[in-house]
Protein backbone atom coordinates (compact mmCIF):
# COMPACT_ATOMS: atom_id res chain seq x y z
CA UNK A 1 0.00 0.00 0.00
CA UNK A 2 0.98 3.42 -0.77
CA UNK A 3 0.98 6.29 1.26
CA UNK A 4 -1.04 9.24 0.62
CA UNK A 5 -1.23 13.46 1.04
CA UNK A 6 -2.78 14.39 4.24
CA UNK A 7 -4.47 18.28 4.38
CA UNK A 8 -5.46 20.39 7.45
CA UNK A 9 -8.73 21.59 8.46
CA UNK A 10 -7.28 25.36 7.46
CA UNK A 11 -5.84 23.95 4.65
CA UNK A 12 -9.50 23.12 3.07
CA UNK A 13 -10.25 26.34 3.61
CA UNK A 14 -7.38 27.59 2.06
CA UNK A 15 -7.72 25.18 -1.50
CA UNK A 16 -11.62 25.06 -1.95
CA UNK A 17 -13.00 24.37 -5.28
CA UNK A 18 -16.16 23.56 -6.99
CA UNK A 19 -14.94 21.28 -9.47
CA UNK A 20 -15.31 17.73 -8.51
CA UNK A 21 -11.44 16.33 -9.92
CA UNK A 22 -8.39 15.46 -8.34
CA UNK A 23 -7.47 18.62 -7.02
CA UNK A 24 -9.88 17.56 -3.81
CA UNK A 25 -6.31 16.64 -2.86
CA UNK A 26 -6.19 19.80 -1.08
CA UNK A 27 -2.60 19.99 0.32
CA UNK A 28 -1.50 23.37 1.82
CA UNK A 29 -0.38 25.92 -0.76
CA UNK A 30 -1.25 29.65 -1.51
CA UNK A 31 -4.47 30.54 -2.66
CA UNK A 32 -4.17 31.06 -6.61
CA UNK A 33 -8.35 32.12 -6.90
CA UNK A 34 -11.42 32.47 -5.32
CA UNK A 35 -14.95 31.92 -5.93
CA UNK A 36 -16.80 33.97 -3.72
CA UNK A 37 -20.39 35.96 -4.11
CA UNK A 38 -18.62 38.29 -6.19
CA UNK A 39 -18.92 35.99 -9.12
CA UNK A 40 -21.07 33.10 -8.25
CA UNK A 41 -24.00 32.10 -6.79
CA UNK A 42 -25.68 33.75 -9.82
CA UNK A 43 -27.91 30.91 -11.60
CA UNK A 44 -29.27 28.45 -10.73
CA UNK A 45 -26.61 26.10 -12.73
CA UNK A 46 -24.42 27.77 -10.02
CA UNK A 47 -26.08 26.75 -6.99
CA UNK A 48 -26.27 23.05 -8.93
CA UNK A 49 -22.61 22.68 -9.48
CA UNK A 50 -21.91 23.53 -5.66
CA UNK A 51 -24.29 20.89 -4.36
CA UNK A 52 -22.50 18.18 -6.75
CA UNK A 53 -19.72 19.57 -5.36
CA UNK A 54 -21.20 18.97 -1.77
CA UNK A 55 -22.56 15.71 -2.54
CA UNK A 56 -19.05 14.15 -3.62
CA UNK A 57 -18.08 14.28 -0.13
CA UNK A 58 -20.14 11.50 0.51
CA UNK A 59 -17.85 8.97 -2.16
CA UNK A 60 -14.80 9.42 0.92
CA UNK A 61 -17.49 8.01 3.63
CA UNK A 62 -16.08 4.73 2.24
CA UNK A 63 -13.06 4.85 5.07
CA UNK A 64 -15.70 5.63 7.97
CA UNK A 65 -17.92 2.08 6.77
CA UNK A 66 -14.92 0.36 6.93
CA UNK A 67 -13.12 1.75 9.56
CA UNK A 68 -16.39 1.36 11.31
CA UNK A 69 -15.87 -2.63 11.50
CA UNK A 70 -12.55 -2.33 12.30
CA UNK A 71 -12.70 -1.05 14.86
CA UNK A 72 -15.86 -3.08 16.45
CA UNK A 73 -15.72 -6.66 17.43
CA UNK A 74 -16.91 -8.24 13.71
CA UNK A 75 -13.62 -7.72 11.88
CA UNK A 76 -9.73 -7.65 11.84
CA UNK A 77 -7.76 -5.44 10.05
CA UNK A 78 -6.48 -8.19 7.60
CA UNK A 79 -4.31 -6.42 4.80
CA UNK A 80 -1.03 -8.02 3.30
CA UNK A 81 1.21 -7.83 6.69
CA UNK A 82 0.86 -5.97 10.05
CA UNK A 83 3.06 -3.32 8.96
CA UNK A 84 0.17 -2.57 6.13
CA UNK A 85 -2.18 0.34 6.34
CA UNK A 86 -0.75 0.42 10.06
CA UNK A 87 -3.77 3.27 11.09
CA UNK A 88 -6.30 0.29 10.29
CA UNK A 89 -4.00 -2.01 12.44
CA UNK A 90 -3.76 0.40 15.56
CA UNK A 91 -7.73 1.03 15.15
CA UNK A 92 -8.12 -2.55 15.10
CA UNK A 93 -5.71 -3.52 18.30
CA UNK A 94 -7.09 -0.14 19.91
CA UNK A 95 -4.18 1.05 20.08
CA UNK A 96 -4.07 3.95 17.62
CA UNK A 97 -3.00 7.96 18.56
CA UNK A 98 -3.24 10.88 17.06
CA UNK A 99 -0.71 9.98 14.88
CA UNK A 100 -3.19 8.04 12.42
CA UNK A 101 -2.96 9.00 8.94
CA UNK A 102 -6.32 7.16 8.49
CA UNK A 103 -7.89 9.08 10.91
CA UNK A 104 -6.70 12.15 9.62
CA UNK A 105 -8.08 11.47 6.24
CA UNK A 106 -11.63 10.87 7.91
CA UNK A 107 -11.53 14.24 9.47
CA UNK A 108 -10.39 16.09 6.57
CA UNK A 109 -13.01 14.98 4.58
CA UNK A 110 -15.88 15.04 6.42
CA UNK A 111 -14.85 18.35 6.91
CA UNK A 112 -14.25 19.42 3.36
CA UNK A 113 -18.05 18.06 3.21
CA UNK A 114 -19.21 20.32 5.62
CA UNK A 115 -17.31 23.39 4.04
CA UNK A 116 -18.89 22.73 0.64
CA UNK A 117 -22.43 22.21 1.55
CA UNK A 118 -21.51 25.78 3.75
CA UNK A 119 -20.38 27.35 0.74
CA UNK A 120 -24.18 26.47 -0.71
CA UNK A 121 -25.70 28.10 2.81
CA UNK A 122 -23.41 30.96 3.25
CA UNK A 123 -25.08 32.39 -0.27
CA UNK A 124 -28.37 30.52 0.14
CA UNK A 125 -30.08 33.96 -0.78
CA UNK A 126 -28.39 35.61 -2.82
CA UNK A 127 -30.35 34.16 -6.08
CA UNK A 128 -33.92 33.15 -6.08
CA UNK A 129 -35.21 30.62 -8.66
CA UNK A 130 -37.93 28.25 -8.06
CA UNK A 131 -36.14 24.83 -6.80
CA UNK A 132 -34.15 26.87 -4.37
CA UNK A 133 -35.45 25.67 -1.43
CA UNK A 134 -35.08 21.84 -2.78
CA UNK A 135 -31.32 22.80 -2.95
CA UNK A 136 -31.00 24.30 0.41
CA UNK A 137 -32.53 21.48 2.20
CA UNK A 138 -30.35 19.30 0.00
CA UNK A 139 -27.04 20.98 1.60
CA UNK A 140 -28.65 21.35 5.19
CA UNK A 141 -29.00 17.16 4.75
CA UNK A 142 -25.75 16.64 3.91
CA UNK A 143 -23.92 19.13 6.38
CA UNK A 144 -26.31 16.83 8.87
CA UNK A 145 -24.79 13.60 7.38
CA UNK A 146 -21.40 14.94 8.04
CA UNK A 147 -21.46 16.70 10.99
CA UNK A 148 -22.85 13.67 12.42
CA UNK A 149 -20.00 11.45 11.42
CA UNK A 150 -17.39 13.85 13.15
CA UNK A 151 -19.97 13.82 16.07
CA UNK A 152 -19.80 10.06 16.30
CA UNK A 153 -16.06 9.80 15.70
CA UNK A 154 -14.28 12.81 17.44
CA UNK A 155 -17.13 14.10 19.38
CA UNK A 156 -16.65 17.72 19.88
CA UNK A 157 -16.18 19.71 17.00
CA UNK A 158 -15.60 23.24 15.26
CA UNK A 159 -18.29 24.87 13.69
CA UNK A 160 -18.81 27.94 12.41
CA UNK A 161 -22.71 28.25 11.70
CA UNK A 162 -23.61 28.61 7.88
CA UNK A 163 -20.17 30.39 6.81
CA UNK A 164 -16.87 28.55 5.70
CA UNK A 165 -13.72 28.18 8.12
CA UNK A 166 -10.94 30.62 7.03
CA UNK A 167 -7.55 30.79 7.33
CA UNK A 168 -6.75 31.81 11.25
CA UNK A 169 -10.61 30.15 12.68
CA UNK A 170 -8.45 27.09 14.25
CA UNK A 171 -6.89 29.39 16.36
CA UNK A 172 -10.48 31.28 17.37
CA UNK A 173 -13.33 28.87 17.14
CA UNK A 174 -13.81 26.71 19.91
CA UNK A 175 -14.77 22.94 19.74
CA UNK A 176 -18.67 22.99 19.81
CA UNK A 177 -19.89 20.17 22.55
CA UNK A 178 -21.47 17.15 20.72
CA UNK A 179 -24.85 18.43 22.13
CA UNK A 180 -24.42 21.53 20.36
CA UNK A 181 -22.84 19.87 17.73
CA UNK A 182 -26.40 17.17 17.40
CA UNK A 183 -28.93 20.49 18.00
CA UNK A 184 -27.18 21.49 14.60
CA UNK A 185 -28.01 18.42 13.36
CA UNK A 186 -31.37 18.29 14.51
CA UNK A 187 -32.01 21.41 13.00
CA UNK A 188 -30.96 20.33 9.42
CA UNK A 189 -32.79 17.82 9.65
CA UNK A 190 -35.98 19.41 10.81
CA UNK A 191 -35.65 21.74 7.73
CA UNK A 192 -34.68 18.95 5.11
CA UNK A 193 -37.94 16.60 5.86
CA UNK A 194 -40.20 19.41 6.00
CA UNK A 195 -38.63 20.56 2.89
CA UNK A 196 -37.52 17.49 0.74
CA UNK A 197 -39.00 15.24 -1.65
CA UNK A 198 -40.98 12.68 -0.98
CA UNK A 199 -39.33 10.51 -3.83
CA UNK A 200 -35.87 11.29 -5.06
CA UNK A 201 -35.91 14.16 -7.51
CA UNK A 202 -32.45 12.22 -9.50
CA UNK A 203 -31.54 8.83 -8.90
CA UNK A 204 -28.74 9.14 -5.33
CA UNK A 205 -30.69 12.79 -4.29
CA UNK A 206 -31.52 12.63 -0.82
CA UNK A 207 -35.34 12.51 0.19
CA UNK A 208 -37.99 13.60 3.40
CA UNK A 209 -37.49 9.88 3.85
CA UNK A 210 -33.75 10.10 4.44
CA UNK A 211 -34.01 13.30 6.30
CA UNK A 212 -36.22 11.44 9.13
CA UNK A 213 -34.15 8.31 9.54
CA UNK A 214 -31.06 10.38 9.76
CA UNK A 215 -32.73 12.82 12.19
CA UNK A 216 -34.45 9.76 14.20
CA UNK A 217 -30.79 8.33 14.41
CA UNK A 218 -29.39 11.62 15.81
CA UNK A 219 -32.10 11.32 18.47
CA UNK A 220 -31.29 7.61 19.36
CA UNK A 221 -27.66 8.12 19.41
CA UNK A 222 -28.57 10.53 22.42
CA UNK A 223 -30.73 8.26 23.99
CA UNK A 224 -33.78 10.94 23.19
CA UNK A 225 -35.80 7.90 22.76
CA UNK A 226 -39.35 9.51 22.74
CA UNK A 227 -38.51 11.98 19.63
CA UNK A 228 -36.54 8.71 18.08
CA UNK A 229 -39.38 6.97 18.46
CA UNK A 230 -41.78 9.66 16.71
CA UNK A 231 -39.71 10.23 13.99
CA UNK A 232 -38.94 7.03 13.00
CA UNK A 233 -42.88 5.92 13.62
CA UNK A 234 -43.72 8.94 11.28
CA UNK A 235 -40.96 7.64 8.30
CA UNK A 236 -42.65 3.97 8.72
CA UNK A 237 -46.28 5.23 8.69
CA UNK A 238 -46.07 7.48 5.53
CA UNK A 239 -43.35 5.42 4.12
CA UNK A 240 -42.89 4.37 0.45
CA UNK A 241 -39.88 1.76 1.59
CA UNK A 242 -40.07 -1.68 2.21
CA UNK A 243 -38.19 -4.50 3.62
CA UNK A 244 -37.13 -6.50 -0.20
CA UNK A 245 -38.16 -10.45 -0.06
CA UNK A 246 -34.95 -11.85 -0.95
CA UNK A 247 -32.11 -10.35 1.27
CA UNK A 248 -29.66 -12.05 -1.03
CA UNK A 249 -30.24 -9.36 -3.95
CA UNK A 250 -29.62 -5.99 -1.70
CA UNK A 251 -26.17 -5.89 -2.40
CA UNK A 252 -25.90 -6.68 -5.89
CA UNK A 253 -25.71 -3.83 -8.11
CA UNK A 254 -28.83 -4.57 -9.95
CA UNK A 255 -30.01 -4.10 -6.38
CA UNK A 256 -28.94 -0.71 -5.91
CA UNK A 257 -31.65 2.27 -5.37
CA UNK A 258 -34.01 -0.38 -4.36
CA UNK A 259 -37.14 -0.44 -2.12
CA UNK A 260 -35.46 -1.30 0.62
CA UNK A 261 -32.58 2.19 0.54
CA UNK A 262 -33.66 5.02 2.42
CA UNK A 263 -30.64 6.58 1.43
CA UNK A 264 -27.38 5.22 -0.58
CA UNK A 265 -24.29 6.75 -2.10
CA UNK A 266 -23.62 6.08 -5.68
CA UNK A 267 -20.22 4.97 -6.85
CA UNK A 268 -19.38 4.34 -10.25
CA UNK A 269 -16.27 2.77 -12.45
CA UNK A 270 -16.17 5.28 -15.11
CA UNK A 271 -13.42 7.38 -12.87
CA UNK A 272 -9.99 6.28 -12.06
CA UNK A 273 -7.81 7.05 -9.39
CA UNK A 274 -4.99 5.38 -7.64
CA UNK A 275 -3.12 5.48 -4.52
CA UNK A 276 -2.15 8.81 -4.14
CA UNK A 277 -5.67 10.06 -4.52
CA UNK A 278 -7.65 7.97 -2.90
CA UNK A 279 -10.43 10.84 -2.45
CA UNK A 280 -10.50 10.85 -5.95
CA UNK A 281 -12.34 7.90 -7.19
CA UNK A 282 -15.70 7.74 -8.40
CA UNK A 283 -15.56 3.94 -6.98
CA UNK A 284 -15.84 2.25 -3.84
CA UNK A 285 -12.54 2.32 -2.29
CA UNK A 286 -13.55 0.30 0.44
CA UNK A 287 -15.00 -2.81 -1.90
CA UNK A 288 -11.27 -3.47 -3.19
CA UNK A 289 -9.82 -3.56 0.37
CA UNK A 290 -12.22 -5.98 1.36
CA UNK A 291 -11.63 -8.20 -1.44
CA UNK A 292 -9.89 -11.62 -1.19
CA UNK A 293 -6.23 -11.73 -2.05
CA UNK A 294 -5.15 -12.79 -5.41
CA UNK A 295 -8.53 -14.65 -5.67
CA UNK A 296 -9.33 -16.18 -9.31
CA UNK A 297 -12.80 -17.80 -9.77
CA UNK A 298 -15.98 -16.83 -10.71
CA UNK A 299 -18.52 -14.04 -9.13
CA UNK A 300 -16.15 -12.17 -7.44
CA UNK A 301 -12.50 -10.56 -8.36
CA UNK A 302 -9.24 -9.76 -6.27
CA UNK A 303 -8.63 -7.33 -3.44
CA UNK A 304 -6.51 -6.58 -0.79
CA UNK A 305 -8.19 -8.92 2.27
CA UNK A 306 -8.89 -5.98 4.75
CA UNK A 307 -11.49 -6.03 7.28
CA UNK A 308 -12.16 -10.19 7.32
CA UNK A 309 -15.21 -11.14 9.46
CA UNK A 310 -14.42 -12.98 12.69
CA UNK A 311 -15.33 -16.43 14.22
CA UNK A 312 -17.29 -14.49 16.82
CA UNK A 313 -19.81 -13.16 14.24
CA UNK A 314 -20.16 -15.78 12.03
CA UNK A 315 -20.72 -18.17 15.30
CA UNK A 316 -23.70 -15.06 16.05
CA UNK A 317 -26.09 -16.18 13.32
CA UNK A 318 -28.51 -18.61 14.12
CA UNK A 319 -28.87 -21.74 12.01
CA UNK A 320 -31.58 -21.35 9.40
CA UNK A 321 -30.81 -17.79 8.86
CA UNK A 322 -30.45 -16.81 5.59
CA UNK A 323 -28.43 -13.73 6.50
CA UNK A 324 -25.36 -15.31 6.97
CA UNK A 325 -24.44 -16.74 3.58
CA UNK A 326 -24.73 -13.44 2.27
CA UNK A 327 -23.60 -11.14 4.57
CA UNK A 328 -20.05 -13.69 4.92
CA UNK A 329 -18.04 -15.59 2.78
CA UNK A 330 -16.56 -18.38 3.59
CA UNK A 331 -13.75 -18.98 1.09
CA UNK A 332 -12.72 -22.00 1.61
CA UNK A 333 -16.12 -23.34 1.57
CA UNK A 334 -16.67 -21.05 -1.98
CA UNK A 335 -13.23 -22.63 -3.44
CA UNK A 336 -14.62 -26.11 -2.84
CA UNK A 337 -17.73 -25.74 -3.75
CA UNK A 338 -16.27 -23.50 -7.43
CA UNK A 339 -12.67 -24.48 -8.25
CA UNK A 340 -11.76 -20.91 -6.95
CA UNK A 341 -8.27 -20.06 -5.75
CA UNK A 342 -7.35 -17.71 -3.33
CA UNK A 343 -4.04 -16.16 -1.23
CA UNK A 344 -4.13 -15.79 2.68
CA UNK A 345 -3.66 -12.47 3.59
CA UNK A 346 -2.62 -11.51 7.31
CA UNK A 347 -4.92 -12.52 10.21
CA UNK A 348 -6.62 -14.55 7.73
CA UNK A 349 -9.76 -15.93 9.05
CA UNK A 350 -11.52 -17.38 5.87
CA UNK A 351 -14.16 -15.08 5.69
CA UNK A 352 -15.05 -12.21 3.85
CA UNK A 353 -17.88 -9.36 3.83
CA UNK A 354 -19.36 -10.62 0.74
CA UNK A 355 -22.14 -7.60 0.97
CA UNK A 356 -18.88 -5.42 -0.38
CA UNK A 357 -16.22 -7.44 -1.85
CA UNK A 358 -15.61 -6.97 -5.85
CA UNK A 359 -17.90 -8.49 -8.08
CA UNK A 360 -16.41 -8.98 -11.51
CA UNK A 361 -17.48 -6.26 -14.09
CA UNK A 362 -16.95 -5.08 -17.68
CA UNK A 363 -13.18 -4.62 -18.84
CA UNK A 364 -13.46 -1.05 -19.60
CA UNK A 365 -13.65 0.60 -16.53
CA UNK A 366 -11.42 3.05 -15.46
CA UNK A 367 -8.37 3.01 -13.32
CA UNK A 368 -6.99 0.65 -10.86
CA UNK A 369 -9.58 -2.03 -10.88
CA UNK A 370 -9.79 -2.37 -6.86
CA UNK A 371 -9.97 1.17 -6.42
CA UNK A 372 -13.34 1.90 -8.57
CA UNK A 373 -15.88 -0.56 -7.43
CA UNK A 374 -19.43 0.69 -8.92
CA UNK A 375 -20.94 -1.09 -5.82
CA UNK A 376 -23.10 1.89 -3.92
CA UNK A 377 -22.96 1.76 -0.25
CA UNK A 378 -26.47 1.26 1.35
CA UNK A 379 -25.78 4.33 4.03
CA UNK A 380 -29.19 3.25 5.44
CA UNK A 381 -31.59 0.55 4.75
CA UNK A 382 -35.53 0.48 5.82
CA UNK A 383 -34.35 -2.43 8.26
CA UNK A 384 -32.25 -0.29 9.62
CA UNK A 385 -35.24 1.84 10.36
CA UNK A 386 -37.10 -0.30 11.60
CA UNK A 387 -34.36 -2.01 14.05
CA UNK A 388 -34.04 1.42 15.49
CA UNK A 389 -37.47 2.25 15.67
CA UNK A 390 -38.35 -0.90 17.79
CA UNK A 391 -34.77 0.14 20.05
CA UNK A 392 -36.43 3.61 20.46
CA UNK A 393 -39.73 2.14 22.06
CA UNK A 394 -38.05 -0.66 23.78
CA UNK A 395 -35.20 0.91 25.84
CA UNK A 396 -37.11 3.91 26.22
CA UNK A 397 -39.80 1.60 27.67
CA UNK A 398 -42.49 3.16 25.23
CA UNK A 399 -44.02 0.47 24.07
CA UNK A 400 -43.09 -3.23 23.73
CA UNK A 401 -45.53 -4.27 21.33
CA UNK A 402 -44.42 -1.98 18.56
CA UNK A 403 -41.05 -2.95 18.96
CA UNK A 404 -41.51 -6.77 18.77
CA UNK A 405 -43.71 -6.01 16.00
CA UNK A 406 -40.48 -4.07 14.15
CA UNK A 407 -38.41 -6.34 15.46
CA UNK A 408 -40.63 -9.47 14.00
CA UNK A 409 -40.81 -8.05 10.18
CA UNK A 410 -37.26 -8.24 10.21
CA UNK A 411 -36.64 -11.45 11.33
CA UNK A 412 -39.17 -12.86 9.26
CA UNK A 413 -37.39 -11.76 6.70
CA UNK A 414 -34.39 -13.07 7.83
CA UNK A 415 -35.77 -16.80 8.18
CA UNK A 416 -38.27 -16.80 5.80
CA UNK A 417 -40.73 -17.68 8.39
CA UNK A 418 -43.09 -16.94 11.31
CA UNK A 419 -41.35 -19.60 14.13
CA UNK A 420 -38.22 -17.02 14.85
CA UNK A 421 -40.41 -14.53 16.67
CA UNK A 422 -39.48 -12.83 19.53
CA UNK A 423 -41.67 -12.34 22.44
CA UNK A 424 -39.79 -11.01 25.00
CA UNK A 425 -40.47 -7.87 27.03
CA UNK A 426 -38.50 -5.23 28.73
CA UNK A 427 -34.03 -5.53 29.38
CA UNK A 428 -34.51 -8.83 27.50
CA UNK A 429 -36.46 -7.48 23.81
CA UNK A 430 -33.44 -4.82 23.92
CA UNK A 431 -30.82 -7.44 23.91
CA UNK A 432 -32.81 -8.82 21.41
CA UNK A 433 -32.92 -5.96 19.32
CA UNK A 434 -29.56 -5.41 19.69
CA UNK A 435 -28.15 -8.84 18.88
CA UNK A 436 -30.57 -8.44 15.56
CA UNK A 437 -28.77 -5.06 14.66
CA UNK A 438 -25.36 -6.85 14.80
CA UNK A 439 -26.66 -9.55 12.28
CA UNK A 440 -28.42 -7.41 10.60
CA UNK A 441 -26.20 -5.12 9.29
CA UNK A 442 -22.86 -6.74 9.62
CA UNK A 443 -20.23 -5.80 7.31
CA UNK A 444 -22.25 -2.10 7.40
CA UNK A 445 -20.04 -0.01 9.31
CA UNK A 446 -22.17 0.31 12.37
CA UNK A 447 -21.47 -2.04 14.88
CA UNK A 448 -18.48 0.29 16.75
CA UNK A 449 -20.74 2.92 17.20
CA UNK A 450 -23.97 0.50 18.55
CA UNK A 451 -21.67 -0.88 21.08
CA UNK A 452 -20.48 2.78 22.27
CA UNK A 453 -23.74 4.35 22.69
CA UNK A 454 -25.12 1.16 24.57
CA UNK A 455 -22.31 0.99 26.42
CA UNK A 456 -21.51 -2.21 25.84
CA UNK A 457 -17.25 -2.06 23.98
CA UNK A 458 -15.72 -2.26 26.67
CA UNK A 459 -16.78 -6.03 27.19
CA UNK A 460 -17.03 -6.84 23.98
CA UNK A 461 -13.97 -5.30 21.75
CA UNK A 462 -10.65 -6.77 23.11
CA UNK A 463 -8.18 -3.87 23.75
CA UNK A 464 -11.32 -1.26 24.07
CA UNK A 465 -10.13 1.25 27.14
CA UNK A 466 -13.78 3.14 28.54
CA UNK A 467 -13.39 6.40 29.27
CA UNK A 468 -11.00 6.93 25.78
CA UNK A 469 -12.25 4.50 23.01
CA UNK A 470 -15.64 5.80 22.81
CA UNK A 471 -14.01 8.71 20.73
CA UNK A 472 -11.16 8.90 17.76
CA UNK A 473 -8.23 11.23 19.02
CA UNK A 474 -8.62 14.57 16.92
CA UNK A 475 -5.48 14.45 14.49
CA UNK A 476 -2.23 15.58 16.12
CA UNK A 477 -1.80 18.51 13.05
CA UNK A 478 -5.16 19.91 14.18
CA UNK A 479 -3.93 20.21 17.33
CA UNK A 480 -0.73 21.74 16.86
CA UNK A 481 -2.74 24.22 14.24
CA UNK A 482 -5.13 25.43 16.83
CA UNK A 483 -2.27 26.66 18.80
CA UNK A 484 -4.03 25.49 22.36
CA UNK A 485 -7.14 26.43 21.33
CA UNK A 486 -8.22 22.86 20.87
CA UNK A 487 -7.90 20.15 23.74
CA UNK A 488 -7.28 16.73 22.48
CA UNK A 489 -9.85 14.07 23.20
CA UNK A 490 -9.46 12.30 26.94
CA UNK A 491 -6.76 9.40 27.23
CA UNK A 492 -4.92 10.40 24.16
Amino acid sequence: MKKYLFISLISIAIFFTITVSCSDDFVDRPVQYSIDSENYFNSKSDYDNALIAAYDLLQTTYLNSILGEIASDNTLAGGESQSDTPGFQQIDDMIHTPVNSNLKNLWDWMFAGVQRANYILEFKDKTDFPEKKQVIAEARFLRAYYHFELVKWFGAIPMKGDARFSPGDEKLIPRSPASAVYATIESDLIFASANLSATAVQKGRVTRGAALALLGKAYLYQNKFAQAASTLESLISTSPYALIVNYNTIFENAGENGLESVFEVQYTDVEGAGFGCLQCSEGNVAVGFNGPRNYTGTLFTSGFSFNVPTQKVVNAFEAGDLRKAVAILDIEAWATATGATFGKGYEHTGFFNRKYIPRTRRAESQGDLNLTNPNNYRAIRYADVLLMAAEAYSRGGIDDTKARGYLNQVRRRAFGDLNHDISSSGAALTDFILLERRLELVGEGHRFFDLVRTGKAAQEIPGFTANKNELFPIPIEEIQFANGNWQQNPGY
